[in-house]
């Protein structure tokens, strides 16, 4: 072996290591996206640890490897069911836009996000079930949670110094109400579909629900035009023909 042959083992060992530490990962991401697809599907009770295996391609070993048992799993998909919600939010970058501007993508985004991935909602609709059980148990929700009450906080915070937003709003209730404006109909779309015989999936009633969500909540949050400071209004998403119909009779 000469010099120059010894040298490049070195390289060659650690290229290899490297490999395997990028294969792990990646096995380990499709047993996860596998899990969060059988868990959104079938719930917890329902799901199979094998189905899980043969979908992401991996051997059994390796799943409990990974993630100790069936629980274990079950946890770490819901966690990445989480991550993928707050990851998309982090995003928008509100912080650049103006508070009312920012807000209203705030609801479009929460609006839109429910409305293309309604497996998480049959899976949070599962951990509700068990009364959050093992949500309680993650050590990361905690902080996946803070940035998004921080970033309401500052929403809010300079839409009052800018005089368009009322004061003493607290940002966890109006999150909660983002999100039930945009996750109830989508939870419940086939009860609710059939008690009015009108498809809640259709998309001329969803711009509907969506531009009613704004209105809703821009109306209740903003300082009415007699309060305002800058003498501005704050411009809402137009109205759609049956809320122009019920604002005509009144």
């Amino acid at each position: 072996m000469n010099e120059t042959s010894a040298k490049k083992q070195p390289a060659r060992k650690k290229s290899s290591g490297g490999r395997r530490k990028r294969d792990s990962a990646l096995t380990k991401e499709s047993i996860l996206q596998a899990a969060t697809y059988e868990f959104c599907r079938n719930g917890l009770g329902g799901a199979r640890v094998d189905a899980i295996a043969h979908r992401a391609k991996a051997n059994m070993r390796l799943l409990y490897h990974y993630f100790g048992d069936k629980n274990g799993l079950y946890l770490a998909a819901l966690e990445h069911v989480y991550t993928d919600i707050r990851a998309a939010e982090q995003q928008l970058n509100l912080e650049s836009l103006d508070p009312a501007a920012a807000l209203r993508e705030l609801v479009d985004f929460t609006f839109t996000f429910f409305q293309s991935h309604q497996d998480y909602i049959a899976m949070i609709n599962t951990e509700n079930l068990q009364r959050g059980k093992y949500l309680r148990k993650s050590r990361k929700i905690a902080t996946l949670t803070m940035p998004l009450v921080s970033n309401i906080e500052n929403i809010l915070r300079r839409g009052v110094a800018a005089g368009i937003f009322r004061g003493n709003v607290d940002p966890i209730q109006l999150y909660v109400t983002i999100t039930a404006f945009s996750y109830f109909h989508v939870s419940n779309r086939h009860t609710l579909s059939l008690m009015f015989d009108k498809d809640l999936g259709d998309p001329a009633w969803l711009e509907d629900r969506r531009m009613h969500t704004h209105d809703v909540i821009m109306t209740w949050l903003t300082v009415p035009d007699a309060l305002r400071r800058d003498g501005k209004k704050v411009s809402s998403p137009k109205l759609s023909p049956v809320q122009r119909k019920a604002s005509n009779l009144v």
